[in-house]
């Protein structure tokens, strides 16, 4: 059985941002939140990731941070680390 749902523009943009991959279904998204959430083990990663997502000051950062690496902008970790000679 197929049920529709309804959510707000907000939610629907956390629940986008959430996914695994562009096509990943809504029903499988929530299919695995929910187990993460009754598996109890990430339960606190997965509050501290909603409230995360959540800010927008914090998630306008975020979307900068992956423009500027799709732009070719920044540093690889490789790169990094023989920088800093780690």
């Amino acid at each position: 059985m197929v049920t529709t749902i309804q959510l707000d523009e907000h939610t629907k943009n956390l629940l986008n941002n959430l996914k695994r991959h562009h096509r990943e279904s809504y029903n499988e998204l929530l299919r695995r939140l929910i187990e993460v959430y009754q598996s109890g083990a990430d339960r606190e990663n997965l509050i501290e990731t909603l409230e995360i997502m959540s800010d927008p000051s914090a998630m306008r950062d975020i979307a900068e941070g992956i423009e500027a690496y799709q732009a070719g902008k920044g540093k690889t970790l490789k790169k990094l680390r023989k920088e800093l000679d780690v």
